[in-house]
């Protein structure tokens, strides 16, 4: 009997240490928001552009097909047990209340329009404004919209060369639009701290401070940096199959 235990203790241990398949992914990437950046990806892309050339970015960058991606590349980088604290972590009562606050603001396009004027003239509490800032940081919220912008615009540049009869490689493409970086990164970086000081108006600095600590929990933080890591070559790779 002792040896029965030890084996299904050792059988237990090793598939609770195994990788997780790129399927188990899909649950934390909807929590995290990282399913909704493969879903805009698409959209972003199609304007502008003829059917044909719609049809070509709905095919080469579906959502699904994005993120299952995405999970594969990520698949070495958590076991199971990680991903499942992750999963935990941004489902907990803390998160759920901060994301009802996120979706609340869907419904409130024009107020927050509104509140993004009254900043301008009348400028947040330091202290709250430093507190966003540290959860937007813990989160890379605006790393990942920036991120998002920046492989979009380079994808677009892209198609625009090919229409003259001309390409570029990878590397010439992100020497090209290099200059686009700094910008995006500051127009991200201030939407997203309006949208936050807007949607968190009501919450409790107490609770925001948590909020930016559970961002800053290793198995969050680790996929949140392995999706930042990961998806310019994801993006790359999409570029590649490209007509």
């Amino acid at each position: 009997m002792p040896m029965l235990i030890l084996a299904l203790l050792l059988s237990a241990g090793l598939a609770h240490a195994a990788p997780p398949k790129a399927d188990d992914f899909a649950p934390v990437f909807q929590l995290a928001g990282i399913r909704l950046l493969c879903e805009q990806t698409a959209p972003l892309l199609r304007r502008g552009l003829s059917g044909e050339q719609r049809a070509e970015m709905d095919k080469v960058f579906a959502a699904d097909a994005l993120c299952l991606d995405l999970a594969g590349r990520l698949a070495g980088t958590l076991d199971q047990a990680q991903l499942e604290k992750a999963r935990a972590l941004l489902d907990s009562p803390l998160a759920r209340r901060f994301s009802a606050a996120e979706r609340a603001v869907g419904e409130q396009a024009s107020a927050l329009a509104e509140y993004r004027q009254r900043l301008s003239e009348r400028p947040p509490l330091s202290q709250r404004l430093a507190l966003v800032r540290r959860l937007d940081a813990a989160a890379h919220t605006s790393d990942l919209a920036a991120l998002l912008r920046y492989e979009v615009g380079k994808t677009q540049a892209l198609l625009a060369l090919r229409a003259r009869g001309e390409t570029l490689d990878e590397r010439a493409l992100a020497e090209q639009t290099q200059a686009q970086v700094e910008a995006l990164r500051v127009s991200s970086a201030q939407a997203v701290e309006s949208f936050m000081l807007y949607a968190y108006r009501r919450m409790p600095s107490t609770e925001l401070a948590e909020y930016a600590a559970l961002y800053r929990q290793p198995e969050v933080a680790r996929l949140l940096e392995g999706s930042l890591r990961a998806l310019p070559k994801l993006f790359a790779a999409r570029r590649g199959k490209l007509k």
